[in-house]
């Protein structure tokens, strides 16, 4: 299986690739459970190859490391995922 920062690179790089509708589901330590959100609300720091960042609905920034993703959905379809 593909690591899920070599996917995110392409998705990011690959422009036919990238042009679907991609969603990414973390594990929410908090919540505990899976939380899906749009790939295009991810932010990415150069300098950072552990982790993303995302901010939630109330603004809050949160960082994500790579090991707690576990599904990558193309336009819906799973296309990866990591045993939760």
């Amino acid at each position: 299986m593909r690591p899920i920062h070599e996917l995110f690179s392409r998705i990011r790089w690959d422009e036919e690739f990238g042009a679907a509708d991609f969603t990414v589901g973390y594990f929410d330590r908090v919540a505990q459970q899976i939380v899906c959100v749009p790939f295009h609300q991810l932010l990415f720091d150069a300098q950072d190859h552990f982790a993303f960042r995302l901010v939630d609905e109330e603004g809050a920034l949160h960082t994500i490391p790579y090991h707690r993703v576990k599904e990558l959905y193309r336009n819906g379809v799973l296309i990866w995922y990591r045993e939760h």
